[in-house]
C-alpha cells in the first residue's frame, strides 16, 4: 500500500448499503465503518432481547496452510493450536518476545492443514508481519486474505432462528467456538458460532461479492422478530457489559497475558518452544509472588461516565486506571473496566472512586462480567 493510499479509509463491500440505511460512518482502524444507524441504545437493546446485524468486514483474516501449519502456529502463538480439532476455534494471543501482547485472536481450524487466523482490524498488518516472519523454517504458507472475505455477524437470542430459515447447516450441532462450511441464503459461507456481544450468535465469512445479498436476506429473515442493523458503538457497550477485553484498552504491548488476568491462554505444556515462552514464564512467576493489578468491573453510584485513562482512587491515592467506560443500557448506570491494585480488587471493596475532572465519584467494585446471558 502506498503512502497516498494509506490515508484513504478502506470501504467494506457493504459501504453503499450502510449509507442507504442512513448510518453515521466513522474511521475505525483505517476503515470507514458504521458507528450507528439510529439510536445506539436501541441497537444495544435489540441485540440483548432480539437480534442485531453487524458488518465486521474490517477484521483481519490470515490463512495459514501446509503440513507445518499447526507447528508454525504453536510456535508463533501462546496457545496450543495443534490440539484444536477440525471445525473448532480457539481464543488465543500473539505476543512479543518480551511477553507483551501484540493482539488477541480467534483461530479456526478449517481442515487438517488449514487454519484461519482472525486478527483485530487495528493489528491485522502487525499480526500478518509477525506470522510471516515467524514462518521461516516451517513448511507452511501465511496468506493475507483480508480482501478475500466479508464478515457479517448476527447476534442475539433470535439469531439461531433467523439463520435456520436461511440454511440447512446443522446449527443445533454447532457448538460455541466452532465453525462449519455451509450455504446461507444460497451463498457459500464459513458459519462460526462466535461473537463479541455476550449473546448467542453467528459470524458468517463470505466472499465480498456475496455480502450485500446475504445482508439483505438476513434483514428480511429477521424482520418479523425485530432484527436491526447495528454499528460499532453498540458493539462496544455490548462487549463491555460482557466483560470482553478490547485491544488498545484492556490489552496492550505493555501487558503480558498474566498482567491482563488471561494467563490461562498461555499453554506452557505444549510441545516445543514458542515466541515469548521465557518472558511469559517469568511473568507467571511474578504474578504468583506479587499479584499484578486486577481487571475489575466498576459500577457508578452517580451519573457521570468514566473514560479510558481516568484514575481509580481510594483513600486519596491512585490505585488503578480505567481502561473502558460507557453508560450501560442493561444496568441503567455508567460502568467501567479498570485495572486496580489487588488490595482493592475484591467485589464490594469500600471507598473506591474514579477521578472525573477532579471529583472523586464513588464506584462499586464488582466481578466481571457485568452481564451474563441466561443459557
Amino acid at each position: 500500500m502506498s503512502s497516498t493510499e494509506s490515508t484513504e479509509p478502506r470501504h467494506t463491500a457493504l459501504d453503499a448499503l450502510h449509507r442507504s440505511l442512513g448510518a453515521t460512518m466513522t474511521d475505525f482502524a483505517g476503515w470507514d465503518m458504521p458507528l450507528r444507524y439510529g439510536s445506539e441504545r436501541d441497537e444495544h437493546v435489540a441485540v440483548r432481547t432480539r437480534a442485531g446485524l453487524f458488518d465486521l468486514s474490517h477484521m483481519g483474516e490470515i490463512t495459514v496452510t501446509g503440513a507445518g501449519a499447526a507447528a508454525l502456529l504453536n510456535f508463533a502463538l501462546v496457545g496450543n493450536i495443534a490440539s484444536v480439532g477440525v471445525g473448532r476455534a480457539r481464543y488465543t494471543m500473539i505476543c512479543q518476545a518480551d511477553g507483551g501482547i501484540l493482539d488477541d485472536l480467534i483461530v479456526y481450524r478449517l481442515a487438517e492443514t488449514e487454519y484461519l487466523v482472525v486478527a483485530n482490524a487495528s493489528n491485522a498488518q502487525v499480526v500478518l508481519d509477525a506470522l510471516t516472519e515467524r514462518a521461516a523454517g516451517f513448511d507452511a504458507e501465511v496468506r493475507d486474505d483480508r480482501d478475500a472475505y466479508a464478515l457479517i455477524a448476527v447476534q442475539g437470542p433470535e439469531s439461531p432462528g433467523i439463520l435456520k430459515s436461511l440454511t440447512d447447516a446443522d446449527l443445533d450441532g454447532l457448538k460455541y467456538y466452532a465453525g462449519l462450511p455451509g450455504t446461507v441464503a444460497g451463498v457459500p459461507a464459513l458459519i462460526a458460532r462466535t461473537g463479541y456481544t455476550g449473546e448467542d450468535g453467528f459470524e458468517l465469512f463470505v466472499k465480498p461479492e456475496h455480502a450485500v445479498g446475504l445482508w439483505q436476506a438476513l434483514t428480511e429473515a429477521g424482520a418479523g422478530v425485530g432484527l436491526v442493523p447495528c454499528g460499532l458503538s453498540c458493539r462496544d457497550t455490548l462487549r463491555l457489559e460482557a466483560g470482553m477485553p478490547l485491544y488498545g484498552h484492556e490489552l496492550t504491548t505493555e501487558l503480558t497475558p498474566f498482567d491482563a488476568g488471561l494467563g490461562r491462554v498461555v499453554k506452557f505444556e505444549k510441545e516445543g518452544d514458542f515466541v515469548g515462552r521465557e518472558a511469559l514464564a517469568e511473568a507467571a512467576a511474578r504474578a504468583e509472588q506479587n499479584p499484578p493489578r486486577v481487571l475489575v468491573g466498576l459500577v457508578a453510584e452517580g451519573r457521570r461516565v468514566p473514560r479510558a485513562g481516568y484514575a481509580v482512587v481510594a483513600g486519596g491515592a491512585v490505585i488503578g486506571e480505567v481502561t473502558s467506560g460507557a453508560p450501560s443500557p442493561t444496568l441503567g448506570k455508567p460502568i467501567a473496566m479498570a485495572y486496580v491494585d489487588a488490595a482493592h480488587a475484591a467485589p464490594g471493596s469500600e471507598g473506591v472512586g474514579v477521578d472525573i475532572r477532579g471529583n472523586h465519584e464513588p464506584y462499586a467494585v464488582v466481578a466481571l462480567p457485568f452481564y451474563k446471558r441466561q443459557k
